[in-house]
């Protein structure tokens, strides 16, 4: 998780003082469901200095002579790099270790399913990763020109399957059609026929379906079940939404794919006309100082708004995150790399009357 670089040198260093000795630390280097481990083993002085770090989430051997080594400047890497690299590996063994070599990817053009199907090329090779669009008459035509644009940028098979005709067949067995709103289950029938047919790819070609919902998303169950949450593995599902930009922006100097376009458009699940994130949910880069805070950084209710954030504004998204826990707890496994991650770590109920006040 991130900052744990730094907690773990600290706390060896502490024990290479106490005992006067040098420490050597040995690091697992793979992923294990929703843990990887980074390697990154340290050679200590008695003083406690940094004598030697092998290389960060790939194998590393090195002989060392703890009496011949010199002090070195702690070894540093940025944060998103470090989370990257993590994204990686951690898909490269899980599928690994459950026996699939290849993986399938809704791209809706947005930037989570761009981030995923970029992760997913690194860990896998192109010749192992298929696009899917599912356009919809919805579906706006700069995100299906962005997907088309990903995939060709990635060397990735991709394959486009409009929902028009089975959306309608949805609407015409329910006696929906003459509805002028598209509410939440008119939205919830699209993403759901998505997830059937990602599924059927999945069963028919044995391929692993890969959701691409974010850590943001997840905490408020801004998603659908069984719609855009079907999936074996999660793979950005405890990235929260602004880290999946920087991330994105970090993927694009290493390997350019990602259009400029997916980075500047608004955010958009496209399931009603001019639908946007933000007409549900507040912006971003608020929704997710909330979440930071009071997630990983444990702070009250009321010190997030003594943080500057608008009272209904948290309340609002902490009785969401409350009351959304059903859906985490049908979620496909995913890659913790933040300070708290749902899943084992976060042990909450599903059937409780608790909503925060504030």
């Amino acid at each position: 998780s991130r900052g744990k670089e730094r907690l773990r040198r600290d706390l060896l260093q502490r024990q290479a003082l106490r005992y006067r000795a040098p420490l050597v630390y040995v690091n697992l280097v793979g992923g294990n469901d929703d843990l990887v481990f980074d390697g990154q083993s340290l050679v200590l002085s008695a003083e406690g200095k940094v004598l030697k770090q092998l290389k960060a989430f790939e194998e590393d051997l090195q002989v060392v002579d703890v009496a011949r080594l010199k002090p070195i400047p702690i070894p540093k890497h940025a944060e998103e790099a470090l989370v990257l690299d993590a994204l990686v590996l951690g898909l490269r063994d899980y599928m690994r270790k459950c026996g699939f070599q290849k993986a399938v990817i809704g791209l809706s053009g947005g930037i989570d399913s761009a981030l995923t199907a970029w992760i997913a090329v690194r860990a896998l090779g192109a010749k192992n990763v298929l696009g899917i669009s599912l356009p919809s008459e919805f579906s706006s035509k700069g995100s299906l020109a962005d997907a088309r644009s990903l995939a060709k940028a990635l060397k990735i098979e991709y394959r486009v399957y409009p929902i028009a005709p089975l959306y309608e067949q949805f609407k015409g067995t329910l006696k929906y059609n003459g509805r002028s709103k598209v509410d939440t289950a008119l939205q919830n029938i699209q993403a759901r026929i998505r997830g059937n047919i990602l599924m059927a790819l999945s069963n028919r070609e044995g391929r692993l379906l890969l959701s691409t919902g974010n850590k943001s998303e997840l905490s408020v169950g801004y998603c659908t079940l069984y719609g855009d949450m079907a999936g074996g593995f999660a793979v950005i599902s405890d990235v929260p939404k602004m880290l999946v930009y920087r991330l994105a922006r970090l993927a694009n100097r290493i390997l350019p794919a990602i259009p400029r376009a997916t980075f500047t458009k608004p955010p958009s699940a496209e399931l009603a006309p001019g639908q946007k994130d933000q007409d549900d949910l507040p912006p971003y880069e608020i929704l997710d100082g909330i979440l930071e805070r009071y997630i990983e950084r444990r702070m009250s209710p009321e010190a997030i708004v003594a943080d500057g954030f608008s009272k209904k504004t948290v309340a609002d998204v902490l009785r969401r995150l409350d009351a959304n826990e059903y859906k985490r707890q049908q979620a496909a496994p995913g890659i913790r790399v933040t300070g708290k991650a749902f899943g084992y770590g976060w042990r909450m109920p599903i059937s409780s009357h608790y909503r925060v006040k504030l």
